[in-house]
């Protein structure tokens, strides 16, 4: 059972705490056991500080694309579903939902005695002002493409909702985790309204976000314990470190080398964040174009070498281009595929007429810096095989235009973001997707992954994904490095924190352990 102590709400501004950055964190740790003992006696509300590095794009959740923003908002507004922390749809608004037979119509039972923090009563009124706005089918211009699929919607009394499909979509059921918000209520962008576990108090730009706890939240196994959060803007890591050493900051997300400085006064919470850092290879551009040579690349980079040299150990080894987080569709079987070995890299190499090596560039956006670091590793490897790497480093807006856009490369090392659906990270493979810049075509690839988008049978669906990935794996349409782990540092009573394959921070599990 969670157990909450209480703690002084303490005044804060970023000023303060550049001041307070010197502390040591042995004096502020006995200095909070001595104000929470004080707190727990006298009833003070409790307080959880964290931070993000971004300011929010847009407090209307329609309008905002941040991850940052997301990351927070999360604990605000609900759509009708939710997710776990494995990406398993979970009853959001809706406790429950039934599809027909022909995967067309989605039938959604919802939540009765749910009030939006305005005290506006919740109903399908406001799911249906919600997807009438998100497709479109107002008359106005669609709030998202992602829609397009909707023929029709319904509220066919108070507490039940029904979407109709042009045609089936087992990728749908995933977008439905889309924030519903209240009919008739057009202040999003100033003053956030949700059902969520917390309610917007504040936001002061380039400061904080202040959010408190919604006492007449609906669901009690998802009511927060603690009061109020506050999340500060800090862009600068080392001050992220000063605070959290200060005890200014309760748990933040840090980089692998300031877990060194921090692991013995936190915990450290080290998890896969459902991202895969891909050395991509354009399979349409010579040799890359010869399968054995993709192989024989894949033989000769030390992914272990990588995960240590450029993360520090903090990340997590991969086989395809799925993330281990996506447990129900990752194939783990594959870890045996490439073994590191040099002289099967030359085998290859030696078969394929490249017996001498060859000259490969490999661009790379030069403010990721362990990209870059990434790249410069692959460049020793692949040395030891007789391919001469060349290293060029370009601005973000370039190689989102030339390489991601136009496919404009030989190699590149990039990062791509995992999805609750995995249509939405493997459909990039596909032949006619228009951003595949690894340039990959493979006719069975393309028959399975379209297949997997139409499935509605969970089993058959996840067989497909996973022969989708032994297929991408095989044909080594790219060498697949590591899923960098998401590293929070955490005070040593603060409990509940959970790890999630988006970016969430989930406030609502958080409390103080009682000693």
């Amino acid at each position: 059972m969670k157990k909450s102590l209480k703690t002084v709400l303490l005044c804060l501004c970023l000023t303060a705490m550049s001041g307070c950055a010197g502390s040591s964190a042995a004096t502020t740790a006995a200095a909070s056991a001595s104000t929470e003992a004080s707190a727990a006696a006298t009833d003070v509300p409790t307080i959880v500080r964290t931070s993000i590095s971004s300011e929010p794009d847009s407090l209307d959740p329609w309008q905002s694309a941040a991850t940052d923003t997301e990351a927070v908002f999360l604990n605000v507004f609900e759509g009708l579903l939710s997710f776990d922390t494995n990406g398993s749809l979970q009853p959001g608004l809706a406790e429950s939902y039934e599809i027909s037979e022909d995967g067309l119509t989605y039938t959604f039972h919802l939540w009765q005695n749910v009030t939006f923090h305005n005290g506006k009563s919740f109903t399908s009124a406001d799911v249906l002002y919600t997807y009438n706005n998100l497709a479109g089918m107002n008359g106005e211009k669609a709030v998202s493409s992602k829609f397009d699929d909707i023929a029709s919607i319904a509220a066919p009394d108070d507490y039940t909702f029904v979407i109709t499909l042009k045609q089936p979509s087992a990728a749908f059921l995933s977008l439905n985790i889309v924030p519903i918000l209240p009919e008739g209520y057009d202040n999003q962008a100033v003053s956030p309204v949700g059902t969520g576990p917390y309610k917007f108090q504040e936001y002061i730009p380039g400061q904080k976000i202040v959010l408190v706890k919604n006492e007449d939240y609906y669901n009690e196994d998802k009511m927060a314990s603690i009061d109020t959060a506050e999340i500060y803007i800090m862009t600068d890591s080392s001050a992220v470190v000063s605070a959290l050493q200060s005890g200014q900051l309760d748990f933040a997300s840090i980089s692998a080398e300031d877990a060194s400085i921090l692991q013995d006064d936190f915990t450290i919470s080290s998890n896969p964040q459902n991202m895969v850092q891909v050395f991509a290879l354009n399979n349409s551009v010579a040799p890359l174009d010869d399968v054995r040579v993709r192989q024989a690349i894949n033989y000769a980079v030390d992914k272990q070498e990588i995960v240590d040299g450029a993360f520090d150990g903090y990340a997590t080894i991969l086989y395809s281009n799925f993330s281990p987080v996506m447990q129900e569709y990752y194939n783990d079987e594959l870890s045996d595929v490439y073994p590191h070995d040099v002289e099967k890299a030359r085998e290859l190499l030696k078969e394929a007429g490249y017996e001498n090596g060859f000259t490969l560039t490999i661009r790379v956006p030069a403010n990721y810096t362990k990209h870059v670091t990434t790249a410069e590793i692959i460049k020793e490897q692949l040395a030891e095989v007789g391919i001469t790497v060349e290293i060029d480093a370009i601005e973000w807006a370039t190689w989102l235009d030339e390489v991601y856009t136009n496919a404009q490369y030989e190699g590149t090392i990039i990062g791509l973001t995992g999805k609750l659906d995995p249509s939405s990270v493997l459909g990039r493979y596909a032949s006619d997707y228009p951003k595949n810049f690894f340039r990959f075509s493979n006719a069975e690839y393309d028959e399975k992954v379209a297949a997997a988008a139409l499935e509605m049978d969970q089993a058959k669906r996840i067989q497909l994904y996973k022969d989708c990935q032994a297929i991408l794996t095989e044909q080594a349409a790219a060498v697949y490095i590591c899923d960098p782990n998401s590293i929070v540092a955490i005070r040593k009573d603060l409990q509940g924190y959970q790890a999630y394959p988006i970016g969430f921070i989930d406030l609502a599990h958080l409390y103080y352990a009682a000693e």
